[in-house]
């Protein structure tokens, strides 16, 4: 099923673990509706960035996006990080502390819904909330979200796999972000990734409630499980474990991001199954990952630019607190799109796509 070839394991893994020097050409939009406005002087200018944790590039990535926005228009920028993927608590802290420093602005990445309350209460302190990558369920408890279409960047890797399975039977190991708590991102990647396929989901919004087996758009399905990832490497490895001893045949695997497709893979070696034979999809597009495309170890990923998602985040209160022009979400979504595009060596007829090396050019840009 792949066109490329794999290298060794240990290799990939070793560049997952760096976020590599790539170039980025990517231009940052206003979210304001018109151009960036010149706030290099005025009132001065406090935020808060809170992601969800500083294990996974994605979020490292973020913070140093966050970090030059900041310097460039003159904002005093304090940084925070849940201890891990689902750590609400830490998050809650450091979203009390920004409304006691009196900062005009918050960017977070939601790490779960008891973070909610917190942001309500900051907001009637009247700091404007953005969220970034991860929208809050419900979405207006945020001032407004700057993310991936997130159910888009599923359906394209579930649109890229059916094509790529070319009527083969798909058995299919889901690797999700949790499975103690319901956030956005989780359900919309995983569900898009099924709808993608062709496969009927059910309630849009639950993963795990479609048919365990029937038809996809080229053939039959059969789903061998839902597990938990905690969106981590080592919860990637343990998932793959848990699903391949209820059956050895998987040949999907989908995967809630990059760090937990690198867990995956190990586990699939362990066993000794030929990487060759089973289908790696995932989202993130990081520079490490991309560079895993190239080297065959994740099949398809669609790409995300978290870079741009901080830098625009740190403008748009900066525009906001100095002249009083809120962000605006894109046209027909209640969110402010920054953008996907989808990543493979190996394109399907149709389905639209960009290759490894153009997407190394633009990583998280």
């Amino acid at each position: 099923m792949r066109t490329t070839t794999t290298t060794s394991l240990a290799l990939a893994l070793g560049l997952s673990l760096t976020l590599a020097a790539c170039g980025d050409d990517a231009s940052s939009t206003s979210a304001s509706g018109g151009d960036t406005a010149d706030t290099s002087s005025g009132e001065e200018v406090a935020v808060s960035l809170i992601v969800k944790t500083t294990t996974n590039p994605f979020f490292v990535a973020m913070q140093e996006g966050a970090e030059a926005a900041a310097e460039e228009h003159g904002v005093k920028l304090t940084l925070a990080a849940g201890t891990e993927d689902g750590d609400e608590q830490t998050q809650i802290e450091a979203i009390e502390n920004a409304v006691a420093r009196g900062d005009q602005g918050i960017l977070i990445t939601p790490n779960g819904p008891a973070v909610v309350d917190a942001i309500d209460r900051a907001r009637q302190d009247g700091v404007y909330v953005i969220a970034l990558d991860t929208p809050p369920d419900p979405a207006d408890a945020v001032d407004i979200t700057f993310a991936t279409d997130n159910r888009l960047a599923g359906q394209l890797i579930g649109e890229w796999t059916a094509g790529q399975l070319d009527g083969e039977k798909a058995t299919i190991a889901l690797l999700d972000l949790f499975d103690d708590k319901i956030v956005s991102v989780d359900y919309n990647r995983d569900q898009g990734f099924l709808e993608g396929m062709g496969i009927d989901v059910a309630d849009p919004n639950t993963n795990g409630d479609e048919e365990a087996t029937g038809e996809y758009s080229g053939g039959e399905y059969e789903i061998v499980g839902n597990e938990a990832s905690d969106g981590a490497e080592d919860g990637g490895r343990t998932a793959m474990e848990n699903l391949l001893a209820k059956n050895s045949e998987i040949n999907v695997v989908y995967t809630i991001n990059e760090p937990a497709a690198y867990g995956a893979a190990q586990a699939l070696e362990a066993a000794g199954m030929s990487m060759d034979d089973v289908l790696i999809v995932s989202i993130d597009g990081g520079c490490a990952g991309v560079e895993n495309v190239k080297d065959g170890l994740i099949d398809a990923t669609s790409q995300q630019y978290p870079v741009k998602m901080a830098e625009l985040g740190v403008e748009a209160i900066v525009t906001l607190v100095r002249d009083g022009t809120a962000p605006e979400t894109s046209e027909g979504l209640d969110f402010f799109n920054t953008g996907v595009e989808l990543v493979t060596d190996a394109p399907v007829e149709g389905v639209e796509s960009i290759d490894a090396e153009a997407a190394a050019d633009i990583c998280w840009g």
